[in-house]
Order: structure tokens, then C-alpha cells, then sequence
């Protein structure tokens, strides 16, 4: 049996034409695994999700190393886990899938779809960002691994998106010191913000919040530090002009004769 790309996807609904309706789901009653293959598909289009978890476990467990039903029906058991709101092991499923068949058509598929299940169980950047960790691991993976995978531009704005929680997350640790006045700690995860994140939206917060500490403590040239690449950054920015206004030169008096 030979199949092209996506060959198990396409040829399983080429046979879903063949499967015809089962009024009973029993795995004994398919007689060879193209047809538990078949069934298998039908139960995901009729959002049997337990079902269909099932038959393609018994698959993923039972081909052998070389079928090409092999990669697909990983794909599937991990579509089906996804589906019945069991995020971590559809992106186990996934990563099984894009580390043991990383030549399949289906491995950058895999790899986008780990990380947006990985990324479904950071559900607020104040929660453990473990799972956002594991999601960005997966997109970058797969960036690396298939610059040209149709799920790149995806793939890089998830990314962007997990960066922007990351810093967040720093930056409410910082403002928790901020507001109990422990400048060396909030100073510290500022700057985390700002040397980690420098392209979100927090890194200018961040860097505001620097010039506050270090208003507070009296550190001058640190703060005209973080005041000069605040005015490069955001030179119109009016938070910016507050926070760092100009500094008043006075002109030279000249020595009399």
C-alpha cells in the first residue's frame, strides 16, 4: 500500500466511503487494521471521542514499525485525546509522533499541534509557566526543524504570544516588590523583563518601573541609563518624556576680561 502527503489522512476518507455505519463499536467485529483504520476516523467525525481514542491506541500499540497507517493513527489518537479536553496526553501523543517519525509528512503538524496543546494548559501567565515552557520548546522545535512547514507564521505569533506571558509574569513579581518597597528584588525582576523580553509590550513597562526603583534609592546613573534607551526606544512616548524629562543645561557664563 502506498500513500503521498497527509497519505494516511487523505486514503482514511477515501474509505470512510467504504466503512458504511456500524450500529454497535466493538474492535473485534473490523477484520483486518485498514478497516479498525476506517472506523477509527468515523468515530472522530462522529465526535465519539472515547471510541475513537480506543481504536487508535490498539492501532498506535499493534502496527508494525513500517505500516503507513502507523504515523497517522498517532496523529489521530492525539486528535482524539485533544478532543476529550486531555491536553497533556495529546501532546504526548503528538511528540511521539514528530520524534518517531521525523521524516513523515505529518511531523510538522505534529510539533505545531504539541505546543498549542502544551500551551492550553498555561491558562494565565500568574499560573506556573511549566506547560508555556514546554509549548515554546515544541514551536522553536519545529521552526528549527521545518523553516518551511505551513504552520511557521503560526508557529512565530504563539511564540510572541507565550513571550508576552513570560514577561508579564516577571513583571507582576516586580511590581509585588515595587509595592512593599524592596527595591533590590522588583529591580531584579525588571530587569529580567527587560534583558529576556525586550520586544513585548511589558520590556517599556519594565523600564519605567526601573526608573521609579531607582529614583527611590537614589541611584542617578543607573537611572539615566535606563532613561537614555527609554528615549531612544519611545522618544515620543509621554509616560517616557515624565518619567525622564530633559535635562536643563545652563549656558556657560563667560569669564569677565
Amino acid at each position: 500500500m502506498v500513500f503521498t502527503r497527509k497519505h494516511a489522512l487523505a486514503a482514511g476518507v477515501a474509505l470512510l466511503a467504504l466503512a458504511g455505519c456500524y450500529r454497535t463499536f466493538n474492535l473485534r467485529q473490523f477484520p483486518n487494521n485498514e478497516a479498525l483504520y476506517t472506523a477509527g476516523l468515523q468515530q472522530l467525525q462522529l465526535k465519539k471521542w472515547d471510541n475513537a481514542v480506543l481504536i487508535f491506541e490498539k492501532l498506535t500499540l499493534e502496527l508494525p514499525a513500517r505500516d503507513t497507517l502507523l504515523p497517522a493513527s498517532h496523529f489521530h489518537l492525539a486528535e482524539a485525546y485533544s478532543r476529550r479536553g486531555e491536553h497533556l496526553l495529546a501532546a504526548q501523543a503528538y511528540s511521539r509522533l514528530a520524534e518517531s517519525f521525523a521524516t513523515d509528512s505529518l511531523a510538522d503538524d505534529a510539533l505545531y499541534r504539541a505546543g498549542r496543546e502544551y500551551q492550553a494548559m498555561w491558562r494565565r501567565p500568574t499560573l506556573d509557566p511549566q506547560y508555556g515552557g514546554e509549548a515554546a520548546v515544541k514551536y522553536e522545535e519545529m521552526l528549527g526543524l521545518y523553516p518551511e512547514s505551513e504552520w511557521k507564521d503560526s508557529a512565530t505569533k504563539q511564540l510572541a504570544v507565550l513571550q508576552e506571558w513570560f514577561a508579564t509574569k516577571d513583571y507582576d513579581i516586580g511590581m509585588h516588590y515595587m509595592r512593599r518597597k524592596a527595591w533590590d528584588s522588583a529591580i531584579i525582576y525588571m530587569r529580567d523583563v527587560v534583558t529576556k523580553f525586550p520586544n513585548t509590550a511589558r520590556s517599556r513597562d519594565a523600564l519605567l518601573k526601573l526608573v521609579q526603583a531607582f529614583d527611590a534609592i537614589n541611584w542617578k546613573d543607573d537611572k539615566a541609563d535606563v532613561c537614555k534607551t527609554l528615549k531612544e526606544k519611545y522618544p515620543t512616548d509621554p509616560e517616557v518624556v515624565e518619567a525622564c524629562p530633559p535635562v536643563n543645561v545652563q549656558p556657560a557664563v563667560p569669564r569677565p576680561g
